[in-house]
């Protein structure tokens, strides 16, 4: 069955709207991954280095990597000048601990909405190969990523769709079932009670930059379970670096929701299974009078959450899913 769509599949400019996906596993090599990879979508290997590999291919370029920086920047060293023997087997050795300890990830360029069905045959091909995710390990706290283009760039829109999110974050963590893992780590924070409570005001509808820098004094960090740093880096990277000094901010023109389990391994389990997680934050932004009826009953909520234990918010939310 193809993946659902959502209402509103072009930017106000009239081009299709894109998402990119990220995925993170283990249990392949990482030169298995990329020729998987390469025969399922038609593509051809460009190594930029042992543990970094791009695959061209007719949806765009994808990337397989080692998540260790410092192995990847050491190694694209290395090819610009060959090592001593020494050095070589000692990066060798640090390689062959790394992925043992970190995930792979797989990068997929920005492919149109009609255009992501086209990665649901490819994790069956990686699950089939030995692919294994989040909850195969204790220390694997893996995550697919999505990164939602945006109907439009402006400030009304994005704020609709991060009151949404923020009203749903709770139904979400828990149609994902977060492993432990993921929830100890510091990688999919949720945001402050405070912070929502404020975003979710209905006077709440600053402009960009003093949404901002709002943003920034509550979440300086890329770690957010919906971390905002990309697209507001693509508005103003110097605004958001004098705050994060972050290189791993990369300014892009989408969203990054960094919350759903990689769980690659399990047959039950495919993009559609994130991707309907994400529809109904897409329905929810695009229906202003219901937005703002969750948004009061949120604060509510937010305004005794002592009771949360009698009647969860996750609960409560699912009367306005669509």
């Amino acid at each position: 069955m193809p993946l659902s769509l959502p209402e509103y599949t072009l930017t106000v400019e009239g081009s299709e709207r894109r998402v990119g996906v990220e995925l993170e596993l283990n249990g392949l090599p990482l030169s298995v991954l990329v020729e998987l990879v390469a025969d399922q979508l038609n593509g051809s290997l460009q190594p930029q280095s042992e543990y970094e590999i791009n695959i061209a291919t007719p949806l765009g370029t994808f990337r397989a990597e080692l998540d260790f920086d410092y192995l990847k920047r050491l190694a694209r060293e290395q090819r610009q000048q060959p090592p001593g023997e020494l050095e070589l087997a000692a990066t060798e050795l640090l390689g062959n601990l790394a992925f043992q300890l970190v995930p792979l990830e797989l990068v997929s360029p920005p492919l149109p909405l009609s255009q992501l069905d086209a990665l649901t045959p490819l994790f069956k091909r990686l699950r089939l190969a030995g692919a294994k995710g989040t909850r195969h390990a204790l220390h694997y706290a893996f995550g697919l990523h999505l990164n939602p283009e945006l109907p439009d760039n402006d400030s009304h829109t994005l704020l609709r769709y991060f009151k949404a999110y923020l009203c749903l974050h709770d139904w979400l963590d828990a149609h994902e079932d977060i492993v432990a893992a993921r929830k100890v780590s510091p990688y999919i924070r949720a945001f402050s009670k405070e912070y929502s409570r404020l975003v979710i005001t209905p006077q709440y509808w600053p402009s960009l930059p003093a949404f901002s820098t709002d943003y920034l004094k509550f979440n300086p960090s890329r770690n957010r379970s919906l971390d905002l740093l990309p697209l507001l880096a693509w508005h103003d990277e110097a605004l958001v670096q004098s705050v994060v000094q972050d290189p791993k901010v990369n300014k892009r023109p989408t969203l990054h929701y960094r919350l759903p389990n990689s769980d690659i391994d399990n047959p039950r389990w495919s993009l559609n299974h994130a991707w309907q997680g994400w529809l109904q934050v897409e329905a929810l932004a695009n229906d202003e009078q219901k937005l703002a009826q969750v948004c009061r009953h949120y604060a509510k909520h937010l305004d005794h959450i002592t009771l949360d234990f009698l009647d969860p918010w996750k609960h409560k939310v699912t009367q306005w899913l669509r």
